[in-house]
């Protein structure tokens, strides 16, 4: 039986290598099931719904305010719409529009399966990323279409966010510069652009007017940070609300909505530490309109909210002066700075966190002061075209290329 001995180091090799084989075979079975489950996902749905000459999808119910004003055009001109929606929770699957048909297709990669495999003529979104991970172009879409979700740059998104779009809507010249500059570094093709403005903020500014003054209320501070590693609330957390009380005004917290996604345990450490009191509240409306309305000031630092308060409300803001990592970014292969950045010393006041024990004085010095207001109209004429006008020239666009894309057919 000596032909049947193995030698200890060739059976700890042997081990190893049937180890690796079982391993693999386990992935392999994994991964397949995940192919199948999210192919499934993806043919399970009406095929009919599928075949919507325009589709429009949104992955977070927080992006309704930017697609409800163009539903409302495209509904009362009879526009058939088919609304894929990844939040089951979204206002557009109760919104009263008889001509978009607004369906929850799943999260993460059961949305993607039913994307992947769509039959529509156009798709129209804000999701950035199209073609880089797990979302493809569907050979069964005609032309794909971009809109920003916020006033500011299309440059601003994770490398490659809106590479592999055949069109993008926007609302000032600076942004086309951004975009050619990159095709022109990755030798991509030159996208189709129009410009449109910006629908949401037309809306705003008409709820607006319309609301009227405000009463008598109490001097209010908000604090409106983005997320990441460079948001304030991750920079700066404790230290930056304890300042902010030390003011005596009424403060208002309103975090990113990814924070509570991604930096669950350091959004509970605070909201655990700083509970809601008379003084200090915690927003998480979707609809962000009346906590703009009614703040006086806002914190914030490269969060597109800023341009929201600027822009509509007219109001001054301060900035945290943190640094930016442009790595991940598109902004990083640009030569200039990008807008928001640039844009941002001439609307309000840099703060560090050596500043943070004056922060009262540094607010104290801003409200009210009128040398901000040249530079809010100029930047508002630059970021903002047509005015008024945004959801029916968005909704122009996209019914003009239905019918240039059923004349090519």
């Amino acid at each position: 039986m000596r032909f049947l001995y193995i030698d200890p180091g060739t059976g700890s090799m042997l081990f190893t290598v049937l180890l690796g084989v079982f391993g693999a075979s386990i992935y392999a079975v994994r991964s397949l099931f995940l192919k199948l489950r999210v192919r499934s996902a993806g043919k399970s749905k009406d095929k009919d719904k599928q075949k919507a000459p325009l589709t429009i999808f949104s992955d977070d119910k927080r992006y309704w305010n930017v697609f409800k004003p163009v539903c409302e055009v495209l509904n009362s001109r009879g526009q058939e719409v088919s609304y894929l929606t990844s939040s089951p929770d979204d206002p557009a699957l109760k919104a009263d529009l008889p001509h978009i048909h607004a369906e929850f297709i799943g999260e993460d990669n059961q949305a993607f399966g039913v994307l992947n495999s769509l039959h529509t003529d156009i798709l129209f979104s804000t999701t950035p990323g199209l073609d880089v991970y797990q979302w493809k172009r569907s050979k069964h879409v005609k032309w794909y279409v971009h809109t920003l979700h916020a006033a500011g740059n299309v440059a601003g998104y994770r490398m490659f966010g809106i590479d592999y779009y055949d069109a993008l809507l926007l609302s000032g010249k600076f942004q086309e510069q951004q975009l050619r500059e990159l095709e022109e570094q990755r030798h991509l093709p030159a996208k189709e652009v129009a410009y449109v403005g910006i629908p949401y903020l037309d809306v705003m500014r008409e709820r607006l007017l319309k609301a009227g003054p405000l009463e008598n209320h109490e001097f209010t501070v908000l604090l409106a940070p983005s997320w990441g590693e460079s948001g304030i609330l991750s920079r700066y957390g404790e230290k930056m609300i304890r300042a902010l009380l030390a003011t005596g005004y009424h403060i208002v917290i309103r975090p990113h909505p990814q924070s509570f996604k991604s930096e669950a345990k350091m959004m509970e450490k605070l909201m655990e530490e700083f509970p809601a009191s008379d003084q200090l509240e915690w927003n998480r409306d979707n609809d962000n309109f009346e906590v703009l309305r009614r703040s006086d000031i806002m914190i914030s630092d490269f969060s597109g909210v800023v341009y929201d308060f600027t822009l509509v409300f007219d109001k001054p803001v301060i900035y945290t002066a943190a640094k930016l990592d442009k790595a991940p970014y598109d902004s990083y292969w640009l030569k200039d700075e990008i807008w928001t950045l640039s844009t941002l010393p001439k609307l309000g006041k840099p703060l560090t966190e050596e500043m943070l024990d004056s922060l009262k004085e540094t607010i104290d010095s801003l409200h009210d002061n009128p040398a901000y207001q040249q530079a809010r109209d100029t930047a508002r004429s630059e970021v903002w075209m047509y005015p008024g006008e945004g959801a029916e020239r968005t909704a122009d666009y996209l019914i003009n290329k239905l019918h240039e894309l059923e004349a090519d057919s």
